[in-house]
């Protein structure tokens, strides 16, 4: 449990400190072995102490709604018929078509994210959710409840396109939502378009349980059909304590880079498939893949630009700030978008788009002792070849090089770097994805960049 007298601990982190809804106004279609279920999960004697509450509010007619994707003809000249409409274009003019868009940047978000909500969105369905980012304030986002619901069966869209038909089984938990943080929001709640199964957002953080066997004791009861989290939070399922027990349908990865080596190992201890989604808070899932190739697009209301620093389009196949016009928020309809991660773009047989060579935020580069500037992605390659399980990379002003490696072999990174780089390189280890700091830490600096 945590420390009530422990100084870092947050006031909004107190379990109950935000709960405004009944339950009956979080789920209009509860019915009594809904609430049953919502309670038994609730009162689970190895549960942790959960912090908040929270449920989908949809009716009905809206579960029926969020079952089926938005349509996709003629999405993008709506989209921007609605954008030139919002208060941040005000004073803009020849914003005929999509380049005429200046792209924007987290700071504007910052700066006023009411400015990008239009003026006859429907407040009445609005969540909000915040958005940490890896550097800066944080962002608090409109949510559209009905586009967080679809949300969902995107991801079973997603499994069934893996080879995994994910419905409702007996009493299993549908989803667990797993972080490794400090401090979480921790929950349970029920999907009203999943038959009323519930999920939970779990902490697996030592501090978040009552005592030591209460995380596995409840995740084995739980057994959840499929879990979700970043690559920090999946690294610690294949822990001893819960290894044994998860027999997930799936794996959903997000929120940072996932290394080749840490997806074989979550797929040889859970014989699942692992599918990784790029995508942020602000703009929705954008693309994902089942396997260390590039990233496929989604088929929904996304289009995927990839910009130079002055902002322009680059060459097919160039790397540059991967830009995004997203439109399944309604509530947060953005054009041109620029994500702060890096990419190129690339063409599937299919003729499908690609993300290929996606680095998360800053495009950083290492300087060489020669004096040659070596792009991130060339260490990612070394990293994940010699079995580095997650790493950070900082180059300071000389030029030398320290490496924190979790997992994979030392001696032989620390060799391949070195003959990368013709710098100086320390290798040390830590033994968890965790221990290079919680939620997305940044993978590489560079005080040569």
């Amino acid at each position: 449990m945590p420390d009530p007298d422990d100084p870092l601990a947050l006031g909004e982190y107190r379990p109950g400190s935000a709960a405004v809804l009944t339950d009956a106004e979080r789920w209009p279609t509860l019915d009594a072995p809904a609430a049953e279920r919502l309670r038994r999960w609730r009162t689970h004697p190895s549960a942790p102490a959960w912090v908040h509450a929270t449920g989908d509010r949809l009716t009905a007619e809206a579960i029926e709604r969020t079952r089926t994707p938005l349509p996709l003809e003629g999405w993008l000249d709506e989209h921007l018929a609605t954008a030139r409409k919002l208060p941040f274009y005000r004073g803009h003019t020849g914003l005929r078509t999509l380049v005429d868009f200046p792209p924007i940047a987290r700071a504007d978000l910052a700066a006023d994210v009411s400015a990008f909500v239009p003026l006859d969105a429907d407040l009445d369905r609005m969540l909000h959710g915040t958005s940490s980012g890896s550097t800066g304030a944080a962002l608090v986002i409109p949510d559209d409840v009905e586009e967080v619901a679809r949300g969902f069966h995107l991801l079973v869209d997603l499994a069934r396109r893996a080879g995994v038909e994910w419905t409702p089984d007996a009493e299993r938990l549908a989803l667990v939502w797993v972080l490794q943080q400090r401090q979480a929001f921790t929950y349970v709640s029920l999907i009203s378009g999943f038959a009323h199964r519930a999920m939970a957002r779990v902490n697996l953080d030592a501090r978040a349980w009552r005592a030591a066997s209460d995380r596995s004791r409840f995740l084995a009861d739980a057994n959840p059909q499929v879990i979700s989290g970043n690559p920090t939070s999946l690294a610690e399922l294949l822990s001893d304590d819960l290894r044994e027990v998860l027999r997930p349908l799936a794996l959903f990865s997000g929120a940072m880079a996932l290394s080749g080596p840490l997806r074989a190992e979550l797929e040889a201890a859970f014989a699942c498939p692992v599918i990784d989604v790029y995508g942020l808070h602000e703009t929705r899932p954008i693309a994902a893949r089942t396997d260390d190739g590039p990233f496929r697009v989604l088929d929904r209301r996304v289009l995927v630009e990839i910009l130079d620093a002055a902002g322009d389009p680059v060459s097919e196949g160039e790397m540059g700030e991967i830009t995004v016009t997203a439109g399944e928020n309604p509530l947060l309809p953005l054009v041109r978008y620029r994500t702060g991660d890096v990419g190129r773009l690339v063409r599937f047989p299919d003729g499908a788009v690609g993300i290929a060579d996606l680095e998360g935020r800053e495009h950083t580069e290492f300087v060489t002792g020669s004096g040659v500037r070596v792009p991130s992605v060339d260490l990612t390659q070394q990293l994940q070849s010699h079995g580095a399980l997650g790493w950070s990379v900082v180059q300071d002003a000389s030029g030398a090089v320290a490496v924190t490696v979790v997992g994979g072999d030392a001696a032989r990174i620390r060799e391949a770097l070195v003959v990368l780089l013709e710098q100086p390189v320390e290798v040390g280890r830590v033994n968890r994805l965790i221990d290079l700091g919680e939620g997305k830490p940044r993978r590489f600096r560079s005080a040569t960049s």
